[in-house]
């Protein structure tokens, strides 16, 4: 995958395939003219794109994501606290909960998060 930049409207457009894959063409040019009221060439476009950037690829008019939904939001997480905070996750919450509260549930899972991901030193 090469981008994990999705404007808006791409992200909506990734949410119907990741909803619905594997699906054909005509489907999503559907549903695409419905949710958008986009036609068809409007569809192709902003499919090539993304297939060109690695998420979803397609093959014989059947659509299919490369990288789910998760793993896309993951490293696209992953890239903004690379460029913004240099990596550091440290940083990224201290900067998150700077002017917000946590509150004790959130404390609890990012705790169990930490203990589930702790490695030895």
């Amino acid at each position: 995958m090469e981008k994990t930049n999705m404007g808006t409207i791409e992200g909506m457009f990734a949410d119907i395939i990741w909803e619905n894959e594997p699906m054909n063409t005509l489907d999503l040019v559907a549903m695409s003219q419905e949710k958008f009221g986009w036609k068809r060439t409007t569809t192709y476009t902003v499919l090539n794109r993304l297939c060109k950037r690695g998420v979803f690829k397609l093959e014989r008019s059947i659509v299919t994501a490369c990288v789910s939904r998760d793993e896309f939001y993951s490293a696209k997480s992953e890239n903004f606290v690379n460029e913004s905070f240099k990596g550091s996750l440290p940083a990224f919450i201290a900067a998150f909960t700077r002017n917000r509260k946590l509150s004790k549930k959130e404390i609890e899972e990012i705790r169990s998060m930490i203990d589930a991901y702790k490695t030895e030193d």
